[in-house]
């Protein structure tokens, strides 16, 4: 693509250099390792990393453009600087010119909010290939192209993934994409200069003010989204989140509202509840879904917005969303031989673990025990850790706290940190097992028929972060391998 193209709609500062605006670019990259020959290398200030410390690299291994916000002091006369007033924005912009806007050749809607992102994304994929149209998927736990897996990296990958990836969607046929989009990925500019069709607002809670610092930036960073939307799109939000209509204050799309408690365009109601399913009604329709907890009777309420908006047929769609399973790590149960249940569950934040603790606690009996195992991530907002550990005190029978991701941070520390949020007379139902795997065992010896085991934070993560290293874990694994054990 020729530099002209790729720079359209970039707010440019200033061009030092240019010889011809015809200049071919061959790829577009941010990280140094990645340039080859007639690269367009844009230097980002990261988080952790400053890029304008990789120009020199990036123009050693091909690199013919350089955008960033600073100009080195020494400029190559070979080399085309431009200078941009937001680097993350401009790299966002010249992906989507470099890959020919391919957000604009598909259906995309994106899903935020800090629990049930990752639910509704794959639900809606998965709803929407089941009545038979290629669809795309961009979450935590994977990106699907099609029916092609790939790993994913990041619950919003960086804008130049976003737009490869959609690429090939487009390439595929793929008409409809479903998206996380988390806080992180809005305020770095990751979904910057993409065309969403629909934006979901899921809820707001405690988490990631190790970044955001406070929670109204939280909020506004999430808020942001939806004012970003153009007027043909629609902007869903759940209006029993009490910030769920500051969503919508400023959003040029079409306002959409769902709901359990409050009255809204799409309106859910919990019938009966077992660990095998719900009986609901959605707009006074019934229907029974394979899902379970309060949550997920929002997270459905969403879905079903979702697909009404985007048309599809209403007998069709109360027929899919009963045959909706739950996606890995979420909810996810089993029963043992000896009549133990245990759940995974990825809930790391403290009211997505009181949502998992309650529902529960809808389901069984008084004189069943609910053993929880729960640890907090290392290097991550500190604050939610007494939180973590109280609800867990409240809501369990018994609680063993354990190591989670610790990643750079003593485990000890960490652990230390959750038990101050539990009253001295909860202190005698809560144990303290660092090793993970020896916690979850724990659990499993201490349950008997009938009792729970809940196994809560990491979900469908295959590894454990110690000191920058991931090793294998797999919390169902660990359960599988024990419970068996109890069967003998």
């Amino acid at each position: 693509m020729e530099l002209k193209e790729i720079l359209q709609n970039v707010e440019v500062l200033k061009v030092i250099h240019v010889k011809e605006w015809s200049l071919d670019i061959a790829a577009v990259a941010f990280d140094s390792r990645k340039v080859v020959e007639d690269t367009l290398f844009v230097a980002q200030k990261g988080v952790r990393v400053d890029g304008h410390l990789f120009i020199d690299k990036a123009i050693a291994l091909g690199a013919s453009v350089i955008v960033c916000e600073t100009l080195p002091t020494v400029m190559l006369k070979s080399v085309v600087y431009v200078q941009v007033k937001n680097a993350d924005q401009a790299l966002a912009i010249i992906v989507a010119n470099f890959y020919d806007h391919p957000s604009k050749k598909l259906k995309l809607i994106g899903v935020t909010g800090t629990n049930g992102k990752t639910t509704i994304a794959s639900l809606l994929y998965q709803l929407f290939t089941s009545l038979g149209y290629s669809s795309g998927l961009l979450s935590t736990v994977k990106v699907m192209i099609g029916q092609e897996q790939l790993p994913a990296t990041h619950t919003t990958p960086n804008s130049l993934a976003i737009n490869q990836y959609l690429a090939q969607m487009v390439a595929q046929g793929v008409t409809y994409c479903f998206m996380e989009v988390s806080s992180h990925g809005i305020h770095q500019a990751r979904t910057y200069g993409l065309q969403f069709d629909g934006g979901v607002f899921t809820n707001i809670s405690h988490d990631h003010l190790d970044y955001h610092k406070t929670f109204s930036e939280y909020r506004d960073v999430k808020k942001a989204f939806f004012d970003a939307l153009p007027t043909q799109a629609f902007a869903l939000t759940n209006v029993d989140d009490k910030n769920g209509r500051v969503m919508l204050q400023n959003t040029k799309a079409a306002k959409k509202t769902y709901a359990q408690k409050t009255l809204a365009d799409y309106k859910v109601k919990v019938l009966e509840k077992s660990f095998s399913g719900m009986l609901l009604t959605i707009n006074q329709q019934e229907v029974w879904v394979q899902l379970v907890g309060d949550f997920n009777a929002s997270n459905l309420g969403a879905i079903y917005g979702v697909a009404q908006e985007l048309g599809v047929d209403n007998l069709d769609l109360l027929t899919a969303l009963s045959q909706l399973k739950s996606v890995d790590g979420r909810f996810e149960y089993q029963v043992s031989n000896t009549g133990i249940v245990s759940v995974v569950d990825y809930a790391h934040t403290p009211d997505a673990l009181r949502n998992i603790l309650s529902t529960i606690q809808n389901i069984v009996s008084n004189q069943v025990n609910v053993i929880t195992v729960v640890g907090c991530g290392g290097d991550r907002d500190k604050a939610k850790r007494p939180k973590m550990a109280a609800i867990a005190a409240s809501f369990s029978s018994q609680v063993i706290l354990t190591s989670d991701n610790p990643r750079t941070e003593n485990p000890e520390t960490i652990l230390m940190e959750m038990e101050v949020g539990i009253e001295p007379t909860q202190m005698a139902k809560v144990l303290t097992i660092t090793d993970r795997k020896q916690a979850i065992k724990t659990a499993c010896k201490m349950a008997t028929k009938g009792d729970v085991v809940l196994v809560a934070g990491k979900g469908h993560e295959t590894y454990q972060e110690i000191n920058g290293e991931r090793t294998y874990f797999n919390d169902k694994d660990t359960l599988l391998e024990t419970l068996e054990i109890l069967k003998k």
